[in-house]
């Protein structure tokens, strides 16, 4: 609850009475129902795996790299998926430049367990050679603006970011068959990810000793909130991870009420996912055909013209 207590001090007495008053009343300060989502935009770099991610007020931008590196010993055909969570002053004068605090490990540890329980990314087709070459899959989210439910919104831009990397093709050469190969992009198409799902988390705030449920809480929300809980799930339904932190015990009756509002929401945020990612790699696929000649040497644009 760390974000809660170094903006708690932001709003007055009368303000955090305002919010948890109309919170009595069903009424939100932004205008929205206590169950209704803020609006998402989601954004893609030049390169490959880079997104940025809006939701409401807060911004995040997802990138995605990858190295050859030496497996761990007690997993040699898998590959690594590693998160990194980068807290800027400029999105939020709490946050502190040089170490990550107590939410930035909360929040790489929220998306890093949805993604690696429920093996939504799959990490043996990261094997180049057992035990000695695997891919290491490496997620740097960064906080651009801090308008509330951060989770969210960073765990929305690492897999719009996982699902428009490309890695290099590699191949085994040498004479013992032990070399490998990386080929640059101009000889060999890079690959994508193999992303069997995509685990969403969907955050809910709690107020008035858990009795006042919403989604989605903004940043003022989150300031006078007494507990927050994250649920990750899947369009199919199936439970990735809970997390629940700070306030009292929460009674089963409103986690599975949760988990019906998070199954719901989670099916039209992996839509537009998928909608935007399936944009993004047609503009990819149109740019490859203008850029690559024919086998006459003509130009696809110009036989066009």
């Amino acid at each position: 609850m760390e974000g809660r207590l170094a903006n708690s001090w932001r709003l007055t007495v009368n303000d955090k009475n305002f919010i948890k008053t109309a919170l009595l009343s069903e009424i939100r300060i932004d205008g929205r129902k206590p169950f209704e989502y803020r609006k998402i935009s989601i954004k893609f770099g030049r390169e490959d795996g880079s997104s940025e991610v809006q939701l409401g007020q807060t911004r995040v931008m997802g990138m995605v790299t990858a190295q050859l590196v030496q497996p761990y010993r007690d997993r040699p055909k898998e590959g690594i998926l590693s998160i990194f969570t980068e807290f800027s002053p400029m999105a939020d004068p709490s946050f502190e430049p040089g170490r990550p605090g107590e939410l930035a490990v909360e929040l790489g540890r929220i998306i890093d367990r949805g993604l690696r329980e429920s093996r939504a990314v799959d990490t043996e087709s990261l094997c180049i050679l057992a035990s000695k070459f695997v891919w290491a899959i490496r997620i740097d989210l960064h906080i651009l603006d801090n308008g509330g439910n951060l989770v969210d919104a960073a765990n929305i831009a690492a897999l719009a970011a996982l699902l428009t990397f490309r890695r290099p093709e590699c191949s085994l050469g040498g004479e013992d068959g032990q070399e490998v190969i990386v080929h640059p992009p101009e000889i060999r198409e890079p690959l994508p990810l193999t992303v069997h799902h995509l685990p969403i988390a969907i955050s809910f705030g709690f107020f008035s000793n858990e009795s006042i449920l919403v989604i989605d809480p903004t940043h003022n929300e989150e300031a006078v909130m007494g507990g927050r809980m994250t649920t990750t799930v899947n369009a199919n339904g199936d439970i990735c991870a809970i997390q629940k932190s700070g306030g009292e015990g929460v009674p089963q009756r409103v986690i599975m009420q949760c988990l019906q509002l998070a199954t719901s929401k989670a099916a039209s945020i992996t839509k537009q996912i998928k909608d935007a990612v399936e944009v993004v790699n047609t503009e990819r696929a149109l740019r490859k055909v203008k850029r690559h000649p024919t086998s006459t040497g003509v130009d696809v644009r110009e036989k066009q013209n």
